[in-house]
């Protein structure tokens, strides 16, 4: 069965909900890879991103990407390019900095439309993986004008100047047309098992539905009909972690996303999100993020991004 046909069962992401509110229905979002890191996590579990394309550019580093039912595993700089609605995960290193752009998805059906002979459409419709370093030498000038493109977004977001909602479209159109002239060049991918891939998609769907009731791994795996080995390597074969961080992740991202948007102390958060001891929610929180609760809000609320 087609990953697409699951849809259903992979939680959509809507940054401008969840992480960006005044950017709620703006047709292009732009922010720096390691402030959606910081928010998000360096895993981060299968998801998509229903009416809007997004575009990963990692500079460096080892890099799992998965993008619908392939996989891959580069080394940056390494750009990515996924449809919308699109499932997808990924996995960057520490030090790994960069940029990500989400774009509605109108903008690539005009940009098909106004592209007569047809090759932007066929180069966009499925998942793209460009590393540089696998590129022809002849083909580095583009690779350097494709990432001058998302430095330019960077500096045009950030300003206020005159026509920017018309620069910034441009500006994507551009990366896009580059991005297409690329993408003959994609890096090789491994295809994962269907079976496998309905078994995650199944495990992730019960973390969205249960991670709020505390559910413990053998629960999973009692409710799923298999075992713990079996679970552990699907997860690892597809997302390249185990299903308890998995779980761990997606509590740590719902922690984050009362801290930022809600007034709720440490401890209604702790109750809200099933622990029943406030220490021990932080002892959870502060090893899986290496702050306390108070330190991230205060962290988040000085860099201002929200």
């Amino acid at each position: 069965m087609n990953e697409t046909d699951h849809t259903e069962w992979i939680p959509n992401i809507i940054l401008g909900q969840d992480y960006d509110r005044r950017y709620l229905d703006a047709p292009i979002h732009y922010d720096v890879l390691e402030n959606l890191a910081a928010f998000y996590g360096r895993d981060m579990p299968v998801h998509r991103h229903a009416q809007y394309v997004q575009i990963h550019y990692i500079d460096r580093g080892i890099i799992d990407f998965h993008i619908d039912d392939k996989i891959y595993k580069v080394t940056g700089p390494a750009f990515f390019y996924t449809p919308a609605s699109i499932p997808h995960s990924f996995r960057t290193d520490p030090s790994a900095r960069g940029h990500v752009l989400t774009i509605h998805q109108s903008l690539v059906w005009q940009l098909m439309q106004d592209n007569v002979g047809h090759d932007v459409d066929t180069s966009l419709t499925g998942g793209i993986c460009l590393e540089r370093d696998r590129l022809p030498r002849k083909q580095r000038t583009q690779w350097m004008l494709l990432a001058g493109i998302l430095e330019d977004i960077q500096l045009e977001w950030s300003g206020d100047q005159l026509a920017k909602e018309l620069a910034l479209k441009s500006l994507v159109r551009l990366l896009l047309i580059r991005m297409a002239r690329l993408s003959f060049k994609r890096s090789a991918s491994r295809t994962v098992n269907s079976e496998d891939l309905r078994l995650f998609r199944r495990f992730t769907d019960m973390i969205e539905e249960h991670f709020h009731d505390q559910w413990h791994l053998p629960r999973y795996t009692t409710e799923m009909a298999i075992s713990e080995s079996r679970l552990n390597q699907t997860c690892q074969r597809i997302a390249n972690t185990s299903p308890k961080r998995l779980i761990h992740d997606r509590m740590i991202q719902e922690s984050k996303r009362l801290l930022i948007f809600s007034n709720l102390s440490s401890n209604e958060i702790c109750y809200q999100l099933g622990f029943s001891d406030p220490a021990y929610f932080s002892r959870f929180f502060k090893k899986h993020t290496g702050m306390t609760a108070q330190q991230f809000r205060k962290h988040t609320a000085v860099r201002g991004t929200h």
